[in-house]
């Protein structure tokens, strides 16, 4: 199964590098929930899903995402992952990092947790 995760996730960064909403939302099962920080509200169905990830393209520039060794057990995986980018607007880079929490269903995401930090 780390073969089938490690595509998903593979899948998912370079469809966030490239700001491609139908990429991401390829990875995702109809009724995803997504949830962007452990204190967020979490985004639920992938209209959901596509409407938060829809501002990146206008906002981030110059993306990349990398990830680390997944772990798995069962239907859950996990990885750490490190993501730069400009912002547009003000043109300041900035460095995300962090983990992915994911539990699959049809060999698809159904629930993807994110917990991250970022500098600035």
């Amino acid at each position: 199964m780390s073969e089938a995760y490690r595509t998903l996730v593979d899948t998912f960064g370079v469809a966030w590098e490239r700001g491609d909403l139908e990429a991401i939302a390829s990875v995702f099962t109809p009724d995803a929930t997504f949830l962007e920080a452990p204190f967020t509200d979490p985004a639920k169905g992938i209209a959901a899903v596509r409407d938060y990830w829809k501002d990146v393209p206008a906002n981030q520039a110059e993306v990349s995402f990398r990830s680390g060794e997944i772990y798995s057990a069962g239907p859950w995986f996990a990885t750490e992952f490190r993501c730069t980018y400009r912002r547009r607007r003000t043109g300041e880079q900035v460095d995300t990092r962090g983990a992915i929490f994911c539990e699959t269903k049809d060999g698809k995401i159904s629930e993807m947790r994110l917990y991250w930090h970022r500098n600035p």
